[in-house]
């Protein structure tokens, strides 16, 4: 089974860059690289050498480094196809059910438009990750920038039919605020209470709030649950569209 090894960089201001490598071909990869110096120097550190640049959409925070490391590794440059004039340096354009490989590692593209309109994820089902990038968050998701709360939706539906062991590596660190958002909605859920703890404990110690499993988020994520009636009654939305319900839920959670 091919498996990837993946280590987490913070940059910026509360930006997660994930760096990919496949021990056995000595492939390496970087996904959402928001600049260029960090990581550069991390990668030296290991000795790995990247072969691939993995963009998820076109926000500065996730691209800004493209170009300084293309340069510096001669990389190719993946992107999402609907984004492609917006992604610097890309080479390689994708979308849904397209293939990449790290080595003998195959990530599935998933297309996941609402953040922006043209957003992706790479899914590794045989190592069990997904990269989304500002799909999706421990107890949230990202706001609508371009897409609308029909297809943000769809590309949350998407990634709940994935098996829940999946590892999830998202590009912000919003657990705690999203954590205060649901406990709002959802006093009674036990397990978003012992799950938002953890999260602050884990934060609190210096630690990092990725990766998470989708399982988890099932559970606790009220974005997730736009479709469950006992949560839709708890919101005074009981028999509203799904669609209807996330959209009240995002619009409540952008005035937070």
């Amino acid at each position: 089974m091919a498996r990837i090894e993946v280590k987490v960089i913070q940059v910026l201001r509360d930006n997660y860059v994930f760096l990919l490598n496949h021990r056995a071909s000595g492939s390496s990869a970087i996904v959402d690289p928001g600049i260029a110096g960090p990581i550069v120097t991390k990668l030296d550190q290991l000795g790995w050498r990247v072969r691939k640049i993995l963009c998820t959409h076109h926000h500065a925070d996730q691209i800004g480094g493209n170009l300084d490391i293309k340069r510096s590794f001669h990389c190719e440059v993946v992107g999402p196809r609907a984004e492609a004039p917006r992604i610097p340096g890309i080479t390689v354009e994708v979308g849904e059910g397209d293939k990449v490989s790290l080595g003998d590692a195959e990530a599935t593209i998933l297309d996941l438009p609402g953040h922006t309109a043209g957003g992706i994820g790479y899914w590794f089902k045989d190592s069990g990750v997904l990269f989304c990038g500002d799909v999706l968050y421990p107890m949230g998701c990202g706001r609508l920038f371009e897409g609308s709360a029909e297809q943000m939706w769809q590309s949350l539906l998407k990634i709940r039919a994935l098996p829940p062991d999946t590892k999830v590596y998202c590009a912000h660190e919003y657990a705690e605020r999203n954590y205060k958002f649901a406990r709002g909605l959802d006093r009674e859920n036990a397990a978003l209470k012992t799950r938002g703890e953890s999260f602050r404990s884990l934060l609190q110690a210096g630690s990092i709030g990725v990766p998470f499993t989708l399982g988890d988020e099932l559970a606790t994520n009220p974005f997730f649950r736009s479709d469950d009636p006992i949560f839709q009654r708890q919101l005074g939305m009981a028999g509203k569209s799904p669609v209807d319900v996330f959209a009240e839920l995002r619009r409540r959670r952008d005035e937070t």
